[in-house]
């Protein structure tokens, strides 16, 4: 099962002294909009999301149909195709892509120790 780019993105209380704290440790900004209060960094294939007042906890988050560089792959597993095959695994869902859509959608899971797992297609 290929769950596409994988980083974390993290809860962050101030996006401009996460970023610089961050860029410490040799990390870029690579995409974003920080008026929108969130930024994408990169240290090689490290990839770390900034989020200021979006969420409540810190997650894990793949994303089908990018690479680590947030580009489009040439194939990949669709969203609802990786939520049909976890099902029937019996993962359970505290959100769901819709079945019958199509393009962008994100599903949400969470792992043993409440880690939100987010799965979250651009395209």
């Amino acid at each position: 099962m290929e769950l596409g780019a994988f980083s974390v993105s993290l809860a962050v209380k101030d996006l401009i002294a996460s970023q610089a704290f961050y860029e410490q440790l040799g990390f870029r900004v690579f995409h974003g909009d920080p008026g929108q209060h969130w930024l994408i960094m990169r240290n090689g294939n490290c990839v770390l999301g900034l989020f200021q007042g979006m969420f409540e906890k810190n997650m894990l988050t793949f994303n089908p149909g990018w690479d680590q560089a947030a580009q489009p792959t040439e194939s990949f597993t669709d969203i609802r195709e990786l939520q049909r095959e976890l099902k029937s695994r019996g993962m359970g869902f505290l959100q769901e892509a819709d079945e019958g859509g199509q393009g962008p959608a994100s599903f949400l899971l969470l792992d043993p120790d409440g880690n939100p797992v987010l799965v979250d297609q651009h395209r």
